[in-house]
């Protein structure tokens, strides 16, 4: 269904995410306590020296220097609670299927209350797209979690999804070279690292030009389960720096640059200092509701970090997502309305931005 989002400058979307990337990082950078922690990160010396300052800018603008040097520049940043900035996921369970089904589906739906590997009876954003004029067989996502074929259910919505070890289509020799490298590479995190699911969403996106594009990092997630503070952080820096690659790549192309908007999130929080559950999450671990979200794109207006009190949900992105590329997101379910703010000219009648009042 096309709606009075027609009019947007759109015509390609990237979205990235961080699986289980704290707000704290984000808009705080490396935080002291758990640095100097030795239970939690190994090499004191070297991480102080790659990401500490003691601004707090300088500090966050070290762990991730795309996103405070261009997002922060070009687009909006929503979810910095030291100004009372709020983005929440509203599933219950606060875990990775849970969020990535509501990420995409607009609906939290309280039956997907797991991470089980049972196929998502919800329709998502992406396979909605995929039916649209101009856009059948151009949706693709790369993830490194082998349980994304079941969030995004893969049979059903006939989008071209490669997560862990799947191959890729033989078209040249760097996707051969992808297929052979990630079956040969130890597994750190029991599925293939991070750095091979971007290469393999680079090289095809070089070789096939998606106008949807979904890359899920997972090392992040792990690595914060594992207690190991120090390669968490250089999980996240190792991510924004891919980020950034791949958008220089679409700023070359001439089908992309200035016509492309970049979403980039998380499908849950953790937990905090206080109650030393920074590596944990779920229905037990209430801060782990606490996300983030950065868009930069053409229709964007460029606000940077947004200060002002509000409040965003989880659930409103699905439909954002289809909004930018001018269409009104419909399914088997109930879908929010989108983030009216991330649009330059938002219709009131159609988009709603919610601010906080309690």
């Amino acid at each position: 269904m096309v709606s009075s989002f027609s009019q947007t400058k759109t015509e390609n979307i990237i979205i990235v995410t961080l699986d289980g990337m704290r707000w704290q990082e984000v808009f705080g950078g490396v935080d002291n306590t758990l640095m100097k922690n030795k239970k939690y990160t190994q090499n004191i010396s070297s991480i102080k020296a790659d990401f500490w300052n003691n601004d707090i800018y300088d500090r966050r603008k070290k762990l991730f220097p795309f996103l405070w040097t261009v997002v922060s520049k070009q687009g909006q940043l929503y979810g910095n609670r030291n100004f009372n900035n709020k983005v929440t996921s509203t599933n219950p369970y606060k875990c990775s299927y849970p969020g990535y089904n509501e990420i995409f589906t607009g609906y939290p739906d309280l039956a997907v209350s797991s991470n089980d590997k049972i196929l998502n009876k919800n329709e998502n954003v992406l396979e909605f797209i995929n039916k649209q004029q101009d856009f059948e067989g151009r949706v693709a996502a790369f993830a490194t979690w082998d349980v994304f074929p079941f969030i995004l259910n893969k049979k059903r919505s006939n989008i071209f999804l490669n997560s862990d070890l799947d191959s890729l289509p033989l078209k040249n020799n760097n996707l051969a070279l992808i297929n052979e490298m990630q079956n040969l590479t130890s597994k750190p995190i029991d599925v293939r690292p991070d750095v091979f699911t971007y290469f393999a969403a680079r090289e095809y996106w070089k070789a096939f030009q998606p106008k949807v594009l979904y890359i899920s990092f997972d090392e992040t997630d792990d690595y914060a389960h594992e207690g190991k503070y120090d390669q968490y952080l250089k999980s996240a820096y190792a991510a924004d720096r891919m980020i950034e690659n791949l958008w220089n790549l679409i700023q070359s192309s001439p089908q992309y640059k200035n016509k492309t908007t970049l979403i980039i999130t998380c499908d849950h929080g953790r937990g905090d200092l206080i109650k030393d559950n920074w590596r944990e999450h779920g229905d037990e671990v209430p801060e782990s509701n606490q996300i983030w979200l950065a868009v930069m794109g053409p229709d964007t207006e460029p606000l940077g970090e947004i200060k002002t009190a509000g409040q965003l949900y989880q659930k409103q992105f699905a439909s954002t997502i289809a909004g930018f590329l001018g269409f009104q997101f419909t399914a088997n379910h109930t879908v929010a309305s989108p983030v009216a703010s991330v649009f330059n000219k938002p219709n009131s009648e159609s988009i709603i931005y919610t601010v906080n009042t309690k």
